[in-house]
Formats: C-alpha cells, structure tokens, sequence
C-alpha cells in the first residue's frame, strides 16, 4: 500500500525495532556527556526530578546533590522513556520513505521532539507538577536535538528490507 506525496510516500513497512532502541540509547549517552558539559549548581536536579516520577515529591526535598538511588531511578526512567519514545518516532519514520531525505526525516523527527517537549512539560505536569520548572530554552533544545538525533540515528541503523531478508 501506497501513498504518494511529493517525492515521499507513504508505505506499510513494519520499523527496525533494534535500530529504533539503539536510536534511544544513542541520544540518552549523548544527553548525559552534554550535560556532564554544561556548569551549573543545579546539576543534579533533572535526575531527581526524573526519579521522582518513581519515588514522589519526596525525592525532591533533599538537596540536589549525587545520591545514588536517585540517579539509577532516574536512569532507568530515563533510559525506557527515551527508547519508548524512539519507538513511537521509528514508527513514523518506517511509514515514510524518507530513504533519500534525511533533511525531511531530520525536520519530522525534530518536530516529533517539540511535540513531546509539550508533552512532557505541559500535559505531564497535571500528574507531575515539578516537571514545570524545566520549562526553559535548554530543554527546548534538547527535545529538538532528540527528535533529530533519534530520526538520523535511526536511519543509519535501520536495517533495510533486503538486508533483514539475507
């Protein structure tokens, strides 16, 4: 089945699950090592505010210092929503042809990533309300950069039909 539309078109092809997660983990140790660059006091909140998604408010009273239960919550929670998420776009990409444009597939995935940036930080924050002080250019841009990273990672790794049959 298929549908086109300019140079793209839509085909019914089912997504390289394993270049999909490999895509989510690529972005994830990228986000860490850039945020291992970026100085600051509060370092340390984004896990906590990530881990407590798992542990309540609570996790957020203490002073955002390393604590280790804290930061592999946070990583694990981290680690699954970013492969989920990766998941979710691979699908979107899978059902485009976007072998001969990865300018197209870029431009999909970043706005894929704006749209769980408003997720996240707007929709989520009836269930958890601190996640609103993240709301700020830098996690625009890490969204944006999600969304690319993943959409490009994902193209490279994808394993093409022909390929999966040999």
């Amino acid at each position: 089945m298929e549908f086109h539309m300019h140079t793209h078109h839509f085909t019914h092809r089912m997504p390289d699950w394993r270049a999909a997660a490999m895509a989510g983990l690529a972005f994830l140790v990228l986000e860490l090592l850039l945020v291992g660059l970026i100085p600051g006091e509060r370092f340390w909140l984004p896990p906590r505010m990530i881990a407590a998604m798992v542990f309540g408010h609570d996790a957020l009273q203490v002073p955002a210092t390393f604590e280790a239960g804290i930061t592999v919550a946070a990583l694990v929670v981290h680690f699954v929503l970013a492969i989920v998420v990766a998941l979710i776009l691979s699908l979107i990409i899978a059902s485009f042809s976007f072998d001969s444009s990865a300018g197209m597939a870029s431009l999909a995935g970043a706005l894929f990533g704006l749209a769980v940036y408003w997720i996240n930080f707007y929709v989520m924050t009836q269930f958890f309300p601190w996640l609103a002080e993240a709301r700020n250019w830098v996690s625009v841009f890490t969204y944006l950069l999600f969304g690319v990273v993943v959409a490009d990672s994902y193209l490279r790794l994808e394993r093409k039909e022909g390929a999966r049959q040999k």
